[in-house]
Order: structure tokens, then sequence, then C-alpha cells
């Protein structure tokens, strides 16, 4: 196991110090080439963090307000039809917007659950069979500007949903 944690904490200097190894063996100037990633690396940031900004503030009105408890409490009496658990609804709803409130929530429902309960299961695999994906598609078009994205967010919530769905049935299945 030590030779594990020694091996990790040199990756990163190990990296790094190849990479300046092989700049100098070919002749590019390396810091100068890091100058410009860099100044690259902050274009971007500047483009994008506008829709960054108006997306974190969508999240927490969202968060504050109690929508996503008024929500919870409209679809209860159906997922109970479904046999789906409603305490997993919060992290369904919030996932595909943020992904650290949907990991604030499924480290709630595991704490409070347990990570190898029924519903501690299905958390954790909503957390890795889906993708935040509102924040994705709202980072990737914004840095192209692309306008219409109906399609494409169609496509990627119908995906997000079809593994929510599967992660339910999975479970249910399996216990």
């Amino acid at each position: 196991m030590n030779i594990i944690n020694y091996i990790s904490n040199i990756a990163v200097p190990f990296s790094i110090l190849l990479i300046i190894i092989y700049g100098v063996i070919e002749k590019n100037k390396v810091f100068d080439t890091f100058l410009e990633g860099a100044k690259d690396g902050l274009k971007i940031v500047y483009n994008i963090f506008p829709t960054l900004l108006g997306l974190f503030l969508a999240i927490n009105v969202l968060r504050e307000s109690g929508v996503i408890d008024f929500i919870i409490n409209f679809i209860n009496p159906f997922l109970k039809l479904m046999k789906i658990p409603a305490e997993i609804l919060p992290l369904a709803l919030l996932r595909p917007i943020s992904g650290s409130a949907s990991m604030a929530v499924a480290t709630d429902i595991m704490t409070k659950y347990g990570v190898d309960s029924f519903i501690g299961l299905i958390s954790s695999t909503i957390m890795g069979s889906t993708e935040t994906t509102l924040y994705t598609i709202a980072l990737y078009t914004s840095a192209i500007k692309v306008k219409r994205i109906r399609f494409v967010l169609f496509a990627a919530l119908m995906a997000d949903l079809v593994g929510m769905i599967s992660s339910v049935v999975f479970w249910q299945i399996m216990s």
C-alpha cells in the first residue's frame, strides 16, 4: 500500500518534469508555451463565466425557494404507485442541474440511510449513470456559441431519465 501512496504523490510532479524535459529536448520554449496556454484558458473562462454565474444563481433560487419540495410533494403519490422511494427524488431533480448540489444530496442520503441500503444503492447508481446535463450543455454550447439546443437538451434529459429509472429498476430486481 505504501508503494501506491508513493506513486500517487510523485505522479503529477513527475508528469510536469517529463513535459519540461521533452520541451527542452525538442528545443521548444516551454515557459512561453505554458503562458500561451494560460492566456487561452483565461479567455475561455472569461467567455463562459456569465453562463456559470446564471446557472449557480438559478440552482440556489430553486433550492431556497421551496420549489423542489413542492415538486416532491406533488409527484410523491405517483412514486408510491411505481414503488420508487421518494427520498431519491431531490437527487433526481438536482442531478441534471448541478453536480455539487446532487453530490450534497447523495451524501445526505447515504449518511441518513447508509451506503448499503436500498436508497443508498439507488443514489450511488444514479450518481454514476447520469450527468449534470444542463450545466454541461450550457457550458459547451456557450463556449462554441450555439444558440439552438432543444434537440440536444431533449436527448440528454431523456438519457438522464433512462439512467435514473434503470437505477431504480436494477436495484428493485437485485434486492
